[in-house]
C-alpha cells in the first residue's frame, strides 16, 4: 500500500464499520411499540424493568439493543428468559423493538 492510497482505505475503511454498526434504517419504533407487549412484563412498556432482575432499558442505543438481542438470539449471550424469548425474533423485530426503546427520553435526578 503507498501512502497516496492511505486516506482512501481509511474512507472505505470507516464507511464499512458505519454501515456494520448502523441500525437498520427501516426500523420502526411504533411497530416497536406494538411488539414491547411481549417485553411490558419485566422491562415495562416504557422500558422501565418491573421486577428486580431485568435492566432499565429505555433510551438505551438501538445499535446497543440490537446486538444484545441478537446475541441473545444466536446463544452468544445466554439468559434463562430472554435466550428464549429472543429466538422467535426477525432482525425486523429486534431492529423495531430496538428503535422503540431507545426512542423513549429520560431524565435523571442525581442526589444532592
Amino acid at each position: 500500500m503507498t501512502a497516496k492510497n492511505t486516506p482512501l482505505l481509511l474512507l472505505v475503511t470507516a464507511a464499512l464499520a458505519a454501515a456494520l454498526c448502523a441500525p437498520a434504517l427501516a426500523a420502526d419504533p411504533a411497530a416497536g411499540r406494538k411488539k414491547a407487549r411481549q417485553c411490558q412484563t419485566c422491562h415495562g412498556i416504557d422500558g422501565v424493568a418491573r421486577i428486580p432482575i431485568a435492566p432499565h432499558i429505555a433510551g438505551e442505543s438501538q445499535i446497543y439493543l440490537e446486538n444484545q438481542l441478537k446475541a441473545f438470539r444466536s446463544g452468544k449471550r445466554e439468559h434463562e428468559i430472554m435466550s428464549v424469548v429472543a429466538k422467535g425474533l426477525s432482525d425486523e423485530d429486534i431492529s423495531d423493538l430496538a428503535a422503540w426503546y431507545a426512542s423513549i427520553k429520560f431524565t435523571v435526578t442525581l442526589p444532592k
